[in-house]
């Protein structure tokens, strides 16, 4: 547990409640990093009405709602880490909140904000994939197409988020028709990973 985390902790309570609470938010951790997504939420939910001022514990909790599909608990999580971190860390995560419950605005918003803020490349990117995705289910699919592909090259050296990006940006152009150009990009994606997603079968179902 970091100190600062250890120390607000403290701040909130008492220096023999902050270790207890420490040693709680790792439980809650390790259950997340397990997909033990019920039992991460029951330990946080309780904490976070201990402490509702650690960011780091707003924060896994919106990332536990996050992956139960509970939109707008998460938002509201993610957007109070968000209020007391002053971070853009989640800012993709919470954009896709947004975008499941058709919140057009606050997903281009998040977008501008961290693109502006450029933190990471692998954050931005994946801000860029969920901010093409909502102008797509805005039937926008030329700008979406224009989002993902906005400076876009294979690197010497693909990570992950760019294997991500090539994927969503095959997705799009299958959808607006461009076969050849969306069969490429599966085909590499592929070749690189094939465990990303279903590049291969789908590269194949386009020749």
């Amino acid at each position: 547990m970091a100190d600062d985390v250890a120390g607000q902790f403290a701040a909130a309570t008492n220096p023999r409640r902050a270790e207890r609470l420490a040693g709680r938010l790792a439980e809650a951790a390790e259950d997340f990093a397990n997909d033990h997504f019920d039992d991460a939420a029951r330990i946080l939910a309780g904490i976070a009405r201990e402490a509702p001022q650690v960011p780091e514990v707003r924060e896994l909790l919106g990332l536990v709602r996050y992956r139960q599909g509970r939109w707008r608990p998460a938002i509201r999580e993610l957007e109070a880490f968000r209020q007391l971190s002053n971070s853009v860390e989640q800012n993709a995560v919470l954009a896709d909140c947004y975008r499941a419950v058709g919140n057009h605005t606050l997903v281009d918003e998040l977008w501008q904000e961290l693109r502006d803020a450029s933190p990471d490349a692998a954050l931005v990117t994946e801000g860029r994939i969920v901010a093409a995705g909502d102008l797509a289910d805005q039937e926008r699919l030329g700008e979406a197409i224009s989002l993902l592909a906005r400076g876009w090259r294979w690197p010497k050296r693909p990570q992950d988020h760019h294997l991500r990006r090539a994927y969503a940006l095959a997705d799009l152009y299958e959808r607006a028709g461009d076969l050849p150009a969306a069969r490429s990009l599966f085909e590499r994606v592929a070749s690189i990973d094939p465990e990303l997603g279903d590049a291969a079968v789908r590269a194949n179902a386009l020749t």
